[in-house]
């Protein structure tokens, strides 16, 4: 049994090649993920005071979060203030050149703050700097 060109041609049409669209989804995919911009957060929310003399930093490699009760974050999780030395030796052995970046809540004290400062102070970081909200 022969088919009429008519049958041939319908089948023909029937089959879209996919190749194309895969092909600029997969490029699409990696132009997203080599133009992502990581950032590092800590793991908290905090209400940073407003500062007048605020300055930008850059390649802060080190965060820390200190919130309102005073509990510290860093990458993600909560430590204790005895265990940030270990912690920050250890994030500093991947980026040596980093500096630490202290994100202090409105509420936080001064004691919990001096205490992640001492203990950046005593794992090698001397780049210590607290975040603040620019005032306009």
């Amino acid at each position: 049994m022969r088919r009429s060109p008519i049958s041939q041609a319908t089948e023909a049409e029937e089959e879209i090649s996919l190749t194309p669209m895969l092909d600029v989804v997969f490029i699409l995919l990696i132009f997203f993920i080599v133009t992502a911009n990581f950032i590092k957060e800590p793991g908290l929310e905090v209400n940073r005071p407003d500062a007048e003399t605020a300055n930008i930093q850059d390649n802060a490699a080190i965060l820390i979060a200190i919130g309102a009760n005073d509990d510290i974050w860093i990458d993600g999780r909560r430590v204790d203030v005895r265990q940030v030395k270990a912690n920050v030796t250890k994030l500093l052995a991947d980026n040596p050149q980093g500096s630490v970046v202290i994100q202090a809540d409105e509420r936080a004290t001064a004691d919990a703050i001096i205490k992640v400062m001492d203990q950046s102070r005593d794992a090698g970081v001397y780049a210590i700097s607290l975040a603040s909200e620019p005032k306009f």
